[in-house]
């Protein structure tokens, strides 16, 4: 068996689910090691959470600057392979940026920093190290979103016409109609979460996952945000309506607010021989849709399903996957790339595709403040 690699982590400490969600997904297939880190900016909480993990108190470090220059010191058969940033948004430049500039392989969260230009400076980085990076837009990794990607490339749906995009929350509405309360969240903050707080945590997940489905690149893009309050500056609501041609058109729409919402994310794609629809909530059903058949289940697992699907199916038919089989997938995609083992186009979302979320956001965000115009993406 191969050596696995060894995986520094930056974030994710205490109760966060983004550090479990990476954890779990890093463990999944045997190919990483935890060995070390900075899990808090808190010295003493940082050490007590390293404790927690059983890791090697030498490799846990005060600051990401500081655990660079440790781990450079170290023998290359020693050192961090690979380096995951699940910090808040405002840190995902300057740490990925120090960690490219040192050869480091990085697995970065969404989104990939808080400026278009920020996220160009890092691909140019990227592009001259020649290392692996991956931006972890998530739900990209469910088998069943893997098979519709190779349905769509093969034509089954045909020409794409229309696309839907839903991504609806309601988490922020107990915290947005208080002062108190949304003056202290991070995600409500400009200068921590960047210039968007809903497009930039799920319109552009729901964004990236219509670029990948369909392998068609968004042209144009109008924008109707809702900030909810004055003083308020990131908007917590929002609708996008999209071209990829004067005749393939869509719309992306997500909020923070919608009242009893959880994470639903739902795709649909309509093609002129048929459509597709999926609901993260329920991601084993892949709903396949024609005018002259019944309407089609697929499920994850079964043997008439794509060997892009199969290859990271974990389960037998009918056990359902999960968010953190997703995530884990990603992982894996990383792996396969850094050990120069077979990989598909598409099983980890590149830089590329991060710097193509940052523009979106931007463009949505500049569409809304110049009056709902649209903009050349």
């Amino acid at each position: 068996m191969s050596e696995k690699l060894r995986l520094g982590i930056l974030g994710g400490g205490g109760d966060s689910l983004i550090g479990v969600l990476h954890r779990v997904a890093a463990n999944m297939f045997d190919q990483y090691k935890i060995i070390g880190g900075c899990f808090n900016p808190d010295p003493q909480e940082n050490k007590k959470f390293a404790e927690k993990l059983g890791l090697n108190p030498n490799r846990v470090y005060d600051s990401f600057e500081i655990l660079i220059d440790s781990e450079m010191k170290l023998p290359l058969e020693e050192r961090m392979q690979v380096v995951s940033v699940l910090t808040p948004n405002f840190l995902h430049y300057p740490m990925a940026k120090k960690l490219l500039e040192n050869g480091f392989n990085v697995i970065c969260e969404k989104p990939l920093t808080t400026s278009y230009s920020e996220a160009i400076e890092l691909e140019e980085l990227q592009k001259k190290n020649n290392t692996a990076f991956a931006v972890t837009y998530t739900y990209t990794g469910y088998p069943i979103v893997r098979q519709m990607k190779d349905m769509i490339k093969n034509g089954v749906i045909g020409k794409i016409q229309k696309v839907d995009m839903q991504y609806y929350q309601g988490w922020i509405n107990p915290i947005i109609h208080d002062k108190s309360q949304r003056n202290s969240v991070w995600r409500l903050d400009p200068k921590k979460a960047g210039i968007s707080s809903c497009i930039g945590d799920i319109g552009t997940h729901a964004y990236h996952m219509l670029e990948y489905l369909t392998d068609m690149k968004v042209k144009e893009v109008l924008a109707d945000l809702n900030h909810l309050y004055d003083d308020n500056e990131l908007d917590i609501d929002g609708t996008v309506l999209i071209r990829f041609s004067n005749h393939s058109k869509g719309v992306i729409r997500a909020s923070q607010i919608a009242t009893g919402e959880e994470n639903n994310l739902t795709v649909a794609i309509y093609g002129d021989k048929g459509g597709f629809r999926w609901e993260q909530e329920n991601p084993n059903y892949l709903y396949y849709l024609t005018n002259d058949k019944p309407l089609q289940v697929l499920k994850p697992g079964n043997p008439y399903l794509s060997e892009f699907s199969l290859q990271d199916t974990k389960l037998p038919a009918g056990h359902p996957e999960g968010i953190f089989d997703s995530m884990g997938n990603i992982y894996n995609g990383v792996a396969r790339k850094i050990k120069g083992i077979k990989n598909f186009d598409g099983g980890f979302p590149t830089l590329e595709e991060g710097v193509r979320g940052m523009k979106f956001i931007e463009k949505v965000v500049e569409s809304n403040a110049k009056g709902n115009i649209w903009l050349n993406l």
